[in-house]
């Protein structure tokens, strides 16, 4: 190492700045005479501590580029175990970070997202009582949707776009016109905070969950409550609703699931294998089901093959369970989150299922070999939910940061 003369001077007037303050006195008179320090130098306060703040700087630096060392051994890794460009479709699409587009304009924490089923739009709902519209591709803000008096719980599209449907704590259900963009219903029934709402695949019905431990479902056309499905002993979280419109699934304060027949109001099967509240449920895709049925034949060669149907639910015991509807068993269990699990969905491909959770994560789960294969730190908050565009490489995440982060998948 060549040091210029002026780079000598300060290193040994720093030096010598050191040994004093540090009271090696001796040693200080020795390095004084033999380095040759300039007298008036000395004692100049510009020394002060110098030594110290420079080494300190060092380590500072030092851990920097580990850090930078490390992340890009970890995107060397990613981009050579990745698909290549020619095999880089739908089935192998993964949010990837960092995300492309970060939106603000929430005042409380984002409690639901949902892209809409045909324009590139997607809205977000929170607890500062609004609904927000975003264009997902230019990151745009669109429009705001105002009428709820209380924290906005859920949204959702009937499956032609036209509709959006929302539930809040101020005990309501609204429906909107989303071309017109204004409220054409309120429906009142439910007697506590009204947690979930989602629509009969027909888009005739929509069902709704409440803190009041009921289910409902209601005729849109009319607004009138049609069915109510009790047997929760808590505050049902979330109900939804299987592809074929037959059944609903409901997750409960209670640690259990129900599965109700709609035509019939009867619960057909309750499972029981969480320890803590179930926050969220999904139904598994008819398309996802080979891939359910070879991940129990790989734990279990024996095994017989199920039509199902299957669903995911995900808990604040922090894990991931896989179901099978018509025998009642936990046939697949995810454990890898370290704080509540928020929401879990299906991957579009039918191979995986994304998750986030309060730990601040959203993960990618391999459910044929029960492991976790992607891992981001998405927000600097618990995140709270999520939505997997069908068609597009786009992922949504929100959070109690208050932001929506749009994510693009590669």
């Amino acid at each position: 190492m060549v040091l210029s003369a002026k780079h000598k001077d300060e290193l040994n007037c720093a030096i010598a700045d050191y040994l004093k303050s540090s009271g090696y006195i001796e040693a200080y008179n020795h390095f004084v005479q033999e380095a040759d320090v300039p007298s008036d130098k000395v004692n100049d306060k510009k020394f002060n501590g110098l030594l110290e703040k420079k080494w300190t700087s060092v380590l500072r630096l030092q851990k920097k580029v580990m850090d930078l060392e490390s992340k890009m051994t970890e995107t060397v890794k990613e981009y050579e175990g990745g698909p290549t460009k020619k095999d880089r479709s739908a089935d192998n699409w993964i949010p990837r970070p960092p995300e492309r587009y970060c939106l603000t304009g929430h005042r409380m924490p984002v409690t639901r997202v949902k892209f809409h089923p045909v324009y590139n739009v997607m809205v977000s709902a929170s607890e500062d009582g609004s609904i927000k519209v975003w264009d997902y591709e230019s990151g745009d803000f669109e429009r705001t949707l105002k009428g709820h008096t209380d924290a906005v719980n859920d949204i959702a599209f009937e499956s032609s776009g036209k509709t959006l449907a929302s539930c809040s704590s101020d005990l309501t259900i609204r429906l909107w016109d989303f071309v017109g963009y204004e409220c054409i219903k309120t429906l009142h029934g439910h007697d506590h905070t009204v947690s979930s709402v989602e629509f009969l695949p027909t888009g005739d019905f929509l069902v709704s969950a409440s803190r009041d431990k009921s289910i409902k479902v209601w005729e849109v056309a009319t607004g009138y409550c049609t069915k109510t499905l009790t047997g929760h002993r808590e505050w049902v979280r979330v109900a939804t609703v299987s592809p074929d419109g037959k059944l609903i699934a409901s997750g409960s304060n209670d640690h259990t699931i129900r599965v109700w027949e709609v035509a019939t109001k009867e619960c057909k099967t309750e499972l029981r294998e969480h320890d803590h509240v179930v926050e969220c449920v999904a139904w598994a895709p008819d398309h996802c089901n080979p891939h359910i049925n070879e991940a129990i034949q790989t734990e279990n060669p024996r095994a017989a093959k199920s039509d199902g149907p299957f669903l995911v639910s995900g808990s604040r015991d922090k894990t991931i369970k896989v179901f099978d509807v018509s025998t009642g068993s936990c046939i697949i269990s995810l454990i890898g989150h370290d704080n509540w699990v928020r929401q879990v969905i299906f991957h579009p491909s039918g191979k995986m299922v994304v998750s986030v959770a309060d730990d601040k994560t959203l993960r990618v789960w391999d459910f044929k070999n029960r492991r976790c294969t992607k891992t981001i730190q998405s927000h600097e908050h618990f995140v709270t939910c999520l939505d997997f565009h069908k068609s597009a490489p786009y992922v949504i995440t929100g959070s109690v940061d208050q932001l929506c982060k749009i994510w693009e998948c590669r």
